[in-house]
């Protein structure tokens, strides 16, 4: 995906969400990938973990 592409796509969300609701949005995604991210570390702490064992 190019520059223009990411433009487009940011024009169409803003008119389907309005520029009020991108803000809450933007929040839970960043909230959703810490909690992926968190869960992928303990995953990996567990493998490791059960391998030891």
């Amino acid at each position: 995906m190019g520059t223009p592409e990411i433009i487009i796509v940011a024009i169409v969300v803003i008119l389907l969400f309005g520029a009020s609701a991108l803000p809450k949005f933007a929040r839970s995604i960043g909230q959703a990938k810490k909690e992926f991210e968190k869960g992928v570390s303990e995953g990996s702490k567990d493998e490791t973990d059960g391998t030891k064992a």
